[in-house]
């Protein structure tokens, strides 16, 4: 693996928890627990590789359709992952934020994030973004909501509206967009998962689940990427 072309920025759909514990006639609630330990795992060794910056979809503004119990059990791990992963990430040097709709969240898991994104934020090594309560579409909107109310208050005119100005009101701002997305458990789509900044994006789809990700194929997923000749629009 070449150390001078990795990528600065991963995105990871995190696809196949339900599939693997049902595979293993194991309750739900195991699959998504062991998908919390394999994001862990897979984000303290993006951190000693050098990798900038990993975004995370952990949970969608669609995910709400699911059954009551397993919300209420991804809402369960989020709050037990979070507490437990700051301690983790602060000695790791891991910079965590969560992105997307924190305040449809409950009040505790509010401050759980709040605390975990407060005792990170000075952290030098791997920016970790967790999207939970996450859509692509309602960023986007979000984010033209922002620049109307600045052209509203006269802040700013339409025509100073650019692809810049759109990213500083995106929950990426100040970031690079993704150089590398890997989706697990052999579904090829993107889910609404961050649509502004995939447009150059290379795309790795793999049939594994999440939470048989290991080490070893993120070391592959990277060699794959170095394999890639990315021309962005041009020849």
């Amino acid at each position: 693996m070449e150390n001078e072309n990795l990528p600065k920025h991963i995105g990871f759909i995190m696809d196949g928890n339900r599939r693997w514990a049902r595979e293993k006639k194991l309750p739900l609630k195991m699959g998504h627990k062991t998908g919390a330990d394999t994001l862990e795992k897979i984000a303290k060794h993006a951190n000693k590789m050098g990798i900038q910056y990993m975004t995370v979809f952990a949970f969608s503004t669609e995910n709400w359709k699911r059954s009551e119990e397993e919300v209420g059990v991804l809402m369960m791990l989020l709050q037990e992952y979070i507490e437990k992963f700051t301690k983790t990430a602060d000695l790791e040097n891991i910079k965590v934020n969560v992105i997307g709709d924190i305040a449809g969240l409950s009040e505790k898991l509010q401050k759980s994030i709040g605390n975990c994104v407060k005792r990170t934020e000075n952290n030098t090594g791997l920016t970790l973004n967790i999207a939970f309560n996450y859509g692509g579409r309602a960023e986007i909107i979000k984010a033209t909501k922002e620049i109307a109310e600045e052209v509203k208050a006269g802040k700013i005119s339409s025509d100073d509206i650019t692809e810049e100005m759109i990213g500083t009101h995106l929950y990426t701002a100040n970031m690079p967009d993704p150089d590398l997305v890997i989706r697990t458990s052999g579904e090829m789509r993107t889910s609404g998962f961050l649509m502004w900044q995939l447009v150059y994006t290379e795309f790795l789809f793999l049939e594994k689940y999440w939470p048989d990700f290991s080490e070893e194929d993120f070391d592959s997923a990277i060699e794959e990427y170095q394999k890639r000749n990315r021309r962005f629009g041009g020849k």
